[in-house]
């Protein structure tokens, strides 16, 4: 990284480091940078200072804005790949396709070797050894641990019966398009007010990443007697 400017040089330093200062004082999680620290406080509080010039939409970062003036206005492709024909809206995704030239999987598992070179696929991957199942089928109700080997159940065991319509943030199949509507207002779609976890400190102005979350603390015993050893769920 090279930059004529100093101040961008600090922060590119900061990407290195470990040191996470800025605390919210919602969450109580930490951040490298004052404005990492500002993003994160507006999804908390449900501001949106960056509004779009051609619609109605507005986000929380800049970068948020930008992407939605790539996907739905401008269509702009800014970043190419020196290999071949590829481009994309987003740097992540241009990093993550270098990988396919290069071979590179910076993304290992610490139980076998599986490595991968996206973050999302390695913990999918660590499902298989969690033996977890979190993706459940809509007319049975048998569970899996990936989405693709539930979505093959449900084409091989259930034929005609699958709804057709898949919500494109989780793996809920549908059978009408205007239910997948309700679902995405339902589900999906950004809460003005937070909703908190009554488990612990995090938030959510998503309702899905909600019921997602409440997940992790199925087999927790939060709630313990100041008394004595008795801990309970609920």
């Amino acid at each position: 990284f090279t930059s004529l400017r100093i101040s961008s040089l600090n922060r590119h330093v900061k990407t290195h480091s470990d040191e996470k200062r800025h605390v919210c004082h919602l969450c109580l999680k930490a951040f490298r940078t004052a404005t990492l620290l500002h993003n994160h406080v507006n999804v908390h509080t449900g501001t949106r200072p960056y509004k779009c010039n051609d619609c109605d939409m507005a986000f929380v970062t800049s970068g948020e804005l930008s992407r939605h003036r790539r996907y739905k206005h401008t269509l702009e492709k800014p970043f190419k790949c020196s290999v071949c024909k590829y481009s994309s809206v987003e740097a992540s995704k241009m990093k993550r396709h270098i990988r396919s030239h290069t071979g590179e999987r910076p993304y290992a598992c610490d139980l076998c070797s599986y490595a991968s070179k996206d973050a999302y696929k390695l913990k999918r991957h660590m499902i298989t050894h969690s033996g977890e199942k979190p993706y459940e089928c809509y007319v049975c109700q048998a569970k899996f641990t990936q989405s693709g080997t539930m979505k093959i159940h449900m084409l091989q065991k259930h034929g005609e019966n699958v709804p057709k319509y898949q919500c494109p943030h989780c793996s809920t199949f549908i059978a009408r398009k205007s239910d997948l509507g309700i679902h995405l207002r339902n589900l999906h779609s950004n809460m003005a007010v937070a909703i908190k976890c009554s488990y612990c400190e995090a938030v959510f102005h998503e309702r899905y990443a909600f019921t997602q979350h409440k997940k992790t603390h199925r087999n927790e015993k939060t709630f313990k007697c100041d008394q004595c050893s008795y801990a309970c769920k609920q």
